[in-house]
Parts: C-alpha cells; sequence; structure tokens
C-alpha cells in the first residue's frame, strides 16, 4: 500500500516536471522576449523622460510642469510596453484595458475636484499670470505667491501666514497682480485756507526719505476731493507687501510730522448748537 502511494506521488511529481519542461521549450522564447522588450521599453521611456526634462529647462519653462510632462510620458511609455508584452505572451490585453478604461472613469468621477484643479495648476504654470514672488489678489484673498503647485498655489502675508487656495478657484477668476508691490491709499483733510501746493510738496519731501517705497514709480501727491471739513489731499504710493503695514505706519508718522513741523494742522469736524430759550 505504502510502495502504490510512493509510485503515484512520484508520477504526479513526473507530470508536473514534464507540463515545466514542455512550458519552458514552449515558450521559453515567448518569455524572453516578452522580459527584453519590457526592459527596453522602461530604458527608452527614462530616455525620453530626461529629453523632455531638458528640453524644458533649456527653454526655462516651470520646472513643476516639466517634471510633471515627463513623469507621464514615462508612465505612458511604460504602459504600452507592457501591453506589448503581454501581448508577446499570448495574454489577452482587450479585457484588461476596458477594466482600466472603467476604473479611470470612475476614479475620474470620483476625484473631479482633484483633476480640476490640476488641469487649473497646468494652466497657471503655461500661461504664467503670476510668478513666485508676486503679489497677487483673488476672491478677496491677497499675498505674496510662495508656491505654485498642480493642485494648489501658495500665499504668505506680513504675519507670516501661509494661504493655500486651489487652482481651479484662480482660473476664470479676476486676479489682480502687483508684482512684489502694494499699494498705500492714505487721504486727509487740510483748511481751505492751506496752500494746497505746499502741502503737497511737504509731503512729497517726507515720502522720498523712506526707504522702502518703490521710487521708481513716483508718489502719487494731490488733490483728491473738496468737502465741508476742508480740502482732501490724496496720497498714493507702493511698498512691498511682506513689509505693508510697517512701512505705511512709517510713512504716516513722516507726514504728519512734516505737517506739524510747518505748523499745518489737519481740521476736525465742528457742528455748532443754537440753543433757543
Amino acid at each position: 500500500m505504502n510502495e502504490t502511494g510512493l509510485d503515484q506521488e512520484l508520477a504526479q511529481l513526473q507530470n508536473v516536471y514534464d507540463l515545466l519542461t514542455e512550458f519552458i521549450v514552449q515558450y521559453s522564447f515567448q518569455i524572453v522576449g516578452a522580459v527584453i522588450i519590457f526592459l527596453i521599453g522602461v530604458w527608452v521611456a527614462n530616455k525620453v523622460s530626461n529629453v523632455v526634462t531638458n528640453q524644458f529647462e533649456k527653454h526655462n519653462i516651470d520646472v513643476t510642469l516639466g517634471n510633471f510632462v515627463s513623469n507621464l510620458v514615462r508612465i505612458t511609455i511604460i504602459v504600452m510596453v507592457a501591453i506589448i508584452a503581454l501581448g508577446k505572451l499570448g495574454i489577452s490585453v482587450t479585457p484588461m484595458v476596458a477594466a482600466i478604461g472603467a476604473a479611470s472613469l470612475g476614479a475620474g468621477l470620483a476625484l473631479q475636484g482633484m483633476l480640476a484643479n490640476y488641469a487649473a495648476g497646468v494652466t497657471i504654470i503655461v500661461t504664467r499670470p503670476f510668478v513666485i514672488g508676486n503679489t497677487i489678489e483673488i476672491q478677496g484673498v491677497s499675498g505674496v505667491v510662495q508656491k505654485i503647485q498642480l493642485g494648489l498655489t501658495i500665499l504668505t502675508n506680513e504675519e507670516g501666514e501661509l494661504i493655500s487656495i486651489p487652482n481651479k478657484h484662480i482660473v476664470g477668476e479676476i486676479l489682480h497682480n502687483s508684482q512684489e508691490y502694494k499699494l498705500v491709499d492714505t487721504k486727509f483733510n487740510i483748511d481751505y485756507q492751506t496752500d494746497p501746493q505746499h502741502v503737497i510738496q511737504l509731503i512729497a519731501q517726507a515720502l522720498q526719505t523712506q526707504d522702502n517705497i518703490n521710487q521708481s514709480r513716483p508718489p502719487q501727491v494731490g488733490i483728491n476731493d473738496f468737502n465741508s471739513i476742508g480740502m482732501e489731499i490724496g496720497v498714493r504710493y507702493w511698498v512691498p507687501t511682506n513689509s505693508y503695514y510697517d512701512d505705511k505706519y512709517q510713512s504716516n508718522l513722516a507726514i504728519i510730522n512734516a505737517l506739524k513741523n510747518a505748523d499745518i494742522t489737519i481740521p476736525c469736524p465742528v457742528r455748532e448748537i443754537h440753543l433757543q430759550q
């Protein structure tokens, strides 16, 4: 009984050995060919990816977009080579392609918000409505651009806060780009008896002493309006966004000191009350 069981096990092992031998003899060239095709495809994919990256760097195109496109090219080539290699082994890839297509459709519907951000990120990188270091204002939010990623854009402000804006909320919206500067717009009143030309000269001289004011875009000082209190003087100048409030406060102090030294006062609203008995 034991000898019979042993003979059966040996026969099964012999059958397995025969099947393996037959498979290797019959499909060895296909397996080797598929492996060689796949390895060559991976090598070609890496070479093409490097060429794409170098071309983007040569033409000074954003590195984020360059990495995205080069990785996309490499993955596409590898997938195509893998399909060819599977076909070399006699494996039908049609059901697999159909399954991948169905899965991609489902994933696209589930991740449509993320994909919209990526598409908007590519648009921003290609069209360059702003670059790192610019000051932008979008939907009431402003700050200096610190990073531009495929999914979102990161801003920072004078307080050091990081503001993340999904790219789909940037593309297609009204965008204000003031480069690296931000506008300071100040108004105050002077008496009608005061010489406005003298006041304008005093303010212009006071602003020239401020180092952080952008002198390439000269400050604008003039009569902005007339009202019941006096003549309204308008002052407009540009300062770096990352020190906006500090520069504004220093400039306001310089302006008020210049007016005081010239004995020019800022009138206050006066209300007359008449008492009748």
